[in-house]
């Protein structure tokens, strides 16, 4: 299944949807390996099957083999950290963020690609997962290393249509087993 497959299996009530998945990914201002590594990341942070068999295909033919792994990276490293820095903030003992964390991170200094557009990946994979304490961390990041606003927000944009499709689809499927 291809993203051209994925727009045409969204129903009518998802026109808007259909319409923000083909504009993400043609009319972006972020470079291509940016834009993809954020779609590809966004696509398995939804945990959906169906969306990320049809990105991850055509993430492969448009991403080198490093920053596909790279994408597969964030993903899996926000999956973790979205989880502790969000329950660490929604506490509300500040105590708890002054402990270490004791998780393994390595790929966050070393993710093997330009650390703008790994940060970028986690961004958008924080806010599918909503850990507002990782989205403040990696958008100070981004805008240190010089990442205009405009570009923060088209990331955000890409995670919310892939999320929003993901749930369309999915959601699809399940009634038609109901």
């Amino acid at each position: 299944m291809s993203i051209d497959e994925l727009k045409a299996a969204l129903p009518d009530y998802a026109k808007d949807t259909r319409l923000n998945l083909s504009s993400i990914t043609t009319t972006s201002s972020l470079t291509g390996r940016q834009l993809w590594g954020t779609v590809l990341a966004s696509a398995l942070a939804t945990r959906s099957g169906l969306v990320i068999a049809a990105i991850s295909e055509e993430a492969a033919a448009r991403l080198p083999a490093e920053a596909f792994t790279a994408a597969k990276a964030a993903a899996s490293i926000m999956a973790m950290n979205n989880v502790y820095y969000r329950a660490v903030h929604l506490i509300g003992d500040e105590t708890y963020a002054t402990l270490p964390a004791r998780l393994r991170m390595t790929v966050l200094g070393d993710p093997g690609v330009d650390k703008a557009d790994f940060e970028l990946w986690c961004l958008a994979v924080s806010a599918i997962n909503g850990c507002g304490r990782c989205l403040e961390s990696h958008e100070r990041v981004l805008r240190g290393s010089g990442l205009p606003r405009e570009h923060i927000q088209e990331a955000l944009r890409v995670a919310a249509v892939i999320n929003a499709t993901a749930m369309t689809l999915d959601a699809e499927a399940a009634l038609l087993t109901a």
